[in-house]
């Protein structure tokens, strides 16, 4: 935290060293590891359990190789890993408000390394922050903090509970195992080849594209790191390109399928997006995609995007692009997948219950994504002293 102006009464300006005595964690191997209950903390949280603990509650840990930044409050003994630094001494702090303190201080910004991401707890020494002098008031402002964080972590939870939920839907709605009121017709094989064509896709590098020109442009990496099937290229903000760059590119129309054709791990064998909407101006697929359009009575708007979630088709994906280091997804790949599917009708049906599913998702996500901003903007009030809370008499 950058510190200007006056400092505020009660306050005082200490060098974030002073606020804990942070100490090098402590190495553990798998032969010396025994199995147990006490949690080992590592640079990204806890990572596996143990028979003994090194330290004491109440500590603070975070990284000190491999992920910086992230600052744990622990209240149970524990045992801190070599790639961590931990503290138990506060030097009459209070171990919320410095677990705080240090969470909004950015320590990943010490990064003393130049290959792997390390932390030099001696860089502390030269930057200071201001705290309350009293500890009942350190203890206060940790407590509001301590409340936002517990209502961001309930809400994680429960995010996390209905993508449970929806994957468990996805899996009985899509194999057939739980059919919606009314079908009782019988499902079909079809082999996707039979009944696709192939989009010219263009590849472009980042440095090519801008956000300028009016032509969407469709970048692997955006398929990758979206959670929606679905993809509105008339209203979200995407890539641009060109219009003589990607002169040669097909152009995208509603209902067609993109997939990403190449994934470090297999998870993301088969990503892929349903267009719903295009902008006049148009919108290509780019760099390491395929787009496919397919006959639209076999495979119905809407329910595309989620052909990814049938197990037959990702075991398929996975089968054909075992052995190769970046894991493939090709047209032939494709074309060759041959699945069990219901009628167009059913389709739609199915395809509607998981949209209002994916709608319940994303608007627990912008709650989510509210309430984290909200804390960082109280943080940012609190711990440098611009808002005061109402004292209370310590006891």
């Amino acid at each position: 935290m950058n510190i200007g102006g006056s400092i505020p009464d009660g306050w005082k300006v200490v060098r974030a060293s002073d606020l804990c005595r942070l100490q090098r964690g402590f190495d553990i191997t798998e032969a010396t590891r025994v199995a147990g209950s006490v949690p080992v903390y590592s640079s990204s949280g806890i990572s596996y359990f143990h028979a003994r603990a090194a330290v004491q509650p109440p500590a603070v840990v975070t990284g000190r190789k491999g992920l910086l930044g992230r600052v744990f409050y622990v209240d149970e003994p524990f045992w801190p890993h070599d790639t961590t630094l931990w503290a138990d001494d506060f030097n009459g702090n209070d171990p919320r408000f410095v677990a705080a303190v240090l969470a909004a201080f950015h320590l990943e910004r010490l990064d003393a390394a130049t290959s792997v991401p390390t932390l030099n707890r001696n860089n502390l020494t030269a930057y200071e922050v201001m705290i309350p002098s009293r500890r009942v008031e350190q203890a206060n402002i940790a407590a509001v903090i301590l409340e936002a964080d517990t209502q961001i972590e309930a809400l994680e939870k429960l995010i996390a509970k209905k993508r449970d939920v929806k994957l468990g839907m996805v899996q009985e709605l899509l194999t057939g195992s739980t059919r919606l009121p009314g079908f009782t017709g019988e499902w079909r094989d079809i082999t996707l080849g039979d009944h696709v064509t192939y989009l010219r896709t263009v590849a472009l590098s980042r440095d090519q594209l801008d956000q300028e020109s009016p032509l969407r442009y469709l970048h692997y990496g955006d398929i990758h790191t979206r959670s929606s099937v679905r993809l509105d290229a008339a209203s979200e903000s995407m890539p641009r390109a060109a219009s003589h760059l990607a002169s040669r590119a097909g152009r995208l129309a509603v209902g067609d399928l993109v997939f990403a054709d190449a994934s470090e791990d297999p998870d993301g064998v088969g990503k892929s997006v349903e267009v719903t909407d295009v902008p006049p101006e148009g919108a290509v697929p780019g760099l390491h995609t395929i787009a496919a359009r397919f006959d639209k009575s076999v495979l119905a708007d809407g329910f595309k995007g989620y052909i990814q979630f049938i197990p037959a088709f990702r075991a398929a994906l996975l089968r054909l692009a075992a052995g190769t280091k970046v894991l493939a997804t090709t047209r032939s790949y494709i074309s060759g997948i041959a699945l069990t599917l219901p009628g167009a009708d059913e389709q739609r049906a199915i395809a509607e219950v998981l949209q209002d599913v994916d709608a319940e998702i994303v608007a627990w996500d912008r709650r989510l994504e509210w309430a984290r901003a909200v804390k960082v903007g109280m943080m940012q009030e609190l711990l440098t002293g611009r808002t005061r809370l109402p004292s209370k008499e310590e006891t």
